[in-house]
């Protein structure tokens, strides 16, 4: 690549985000002149799969496969890391290469799984005699099924949810359920004390759900704990230190003995995009909530994990973003402004796993309204979305989503 490349659209994050609008981009009845996807990983993964994987049901490999594999055709792929923004020259650095320029630039790098930031569980998720797991990392997923299945009569279970945004806000309490569910299955659930740190004020912000999950955690038993955040974990003592924010009880900490700890851990916006002029004051991307358009540079646009907008981070919310990122680009390109803009709603998706089986299916959009996709009430356990989750949307992402179709 010459030392000052350019680019028409530069993509910067080839995760579902960056990959779904690169297809879509490349699809369009006129693309763009030239397009480049700058991504460091050799590897892509369906990360919903995680929750599931740990749960026993697939094993991990089944959530990777080679980045190359999905890089559209047309697309040139920048084997490296982005490490900066200067929107002003309308230009993006590199770790290892040159100088990237662009006409458009789309950002969608994801978020960063922080472990540092609560003392003691870095150390502990790397060590599997430490009793502590998460969901949320490929090499740690299959992990929490090994600890499961560890689980024994007057043991505790312990489930924890950070104050910080996070990737799938419902997936803390999926893989409690199905431990319950397993820990039902093997006959000594009742002998199990299973419990719940969240720092939320609701069991699920959205009310039609959230009277199901009400119902789920009664038939489990679970001790749910709102007000209440993990903010220290001392493995060798098998101790989570657990902080209270008020709410009916005393602000205060207290230390809880565990045997299992599923720790969701705390995720903030990269540094590549916290320290750059595109931020928001919260470390996301600062864009319009309806078109993902940056407030300050209309060439810019944002989608997926980093973006500013407040809409839950998961995947189904970039299956609608993505579509109103590349209409809108397109439309500033072609005719200098967003005189009709497309826009989003908000719209995510959350698939509440609430055992082996079974599922309810949250839709909602930015207000926490309801927004169903499905011609019944899916706020019911269903076995039907289960098997939509499990079997039918890894293959729509796969097969659909990265390759441009919605």
């Amino acid at each position: 690549m010459s030392e000052n490349a350019h680019f028409e659209v530069v993509i910067v994050g080839g995760g579902t985000a960056g990959m779904t609008v690169a297809a879509q981009l490349q699809a369009a009845p006129t693309p763009p002149a030239s397009i480049a996807l700058i991504e460091p990983s050799d590897t892509h993964y369906y990360q919903p799969i995680w929750t599931l994987v740990g749960a026993g049901v697939f094993d991990k490999e089944i959530s990777a496969r080679p980045m190359e594999e999905f890089i559209p055709d047309g697309v040139q792929w920048i084997h490296d890391a982005a490490t900066s923004f200067d929107p002003e020259n309308r230009t993006v650095d590199t770790a290892h290469g040159p100088r990237i320029g662009y006409d458009y630039l789309v950002v969608a790098p994801g978020l960063e799984l922080d472990w540092e930031a609560l003392p003691g569980l870095s150390d502990a998720i790397r060590d599997p005699q430490s009793g502590v797991v998460s969901n949320y990392a490929y090499e740690y997923c299959e992990g929490t099924w090994r600890a499961m299945q560890a689980l024994r009569p007057g043991d505790h279970a312990v489930f924890t949810q950070p104050s910080t945004p996070i990737k799938c806000g419902g997936a803390p309490q999926k893989i409690m359920y199905l431990t319950a569910d397993y820990l039902r299955k093997e006959g000594i659930l009742d002998s199990v004390d299973v419990s719940f740190y969240s720092p939320g004020t609701v069991i699920f912000g959205v009310e039609k759900f959230a009277r199901t999950l009400r119902k789920v955690v009664d038939r489990y038993g679970i001790n749910v704990n709102l007000y209440s955040e993990l903010v220290e974990v001392r493995a060798d003592a098998r101790e989570a230190v657990i902080r209270s924010t008020g709410g009916d009880g005393a602000a205060g900490e207290q230390v809880v003995q565990y045997d299992m700890l599923h720790v969701t851990p705390p995720q903030r916006a990269p540094d590549l995009v916290s320290e750059s002029p595109l931020a928001n004051q919260d470390g996301w991307v600062d864009v319009d909530a309806h078109t993902l358009q940056h407030v300050q540079y209309p060439n810019v646009f944002s989608l997926g994990d980093a973006s500013g907008a407040p809409n839950a981070k998961t995947g189904a919310a970039v299956r609608k973003q993505a579509p109103v990122v590349v209409q809108n680009l397109l439309q500033v390109k072609e005719e200098g402004g967003l005189t009709r803009p497309k826009t989003y709603n908000g719209y995510s998706s959350c698939p509440l796993v609430t055992g082996y089986g079974k599922l309810v299916m949250a839709e909602f959009d930015y207000d926490n309204n309801p927004d169903p996709s499905f011609p019944f009430d899916t706020s019911q356990e269903r076995y039907s979305m289960y098997a939509l989750k499990a079997y039918a949307l890894p293959q729509m992402y796969w097969n659909g989503m990265l390759k441009g179709r919605v």
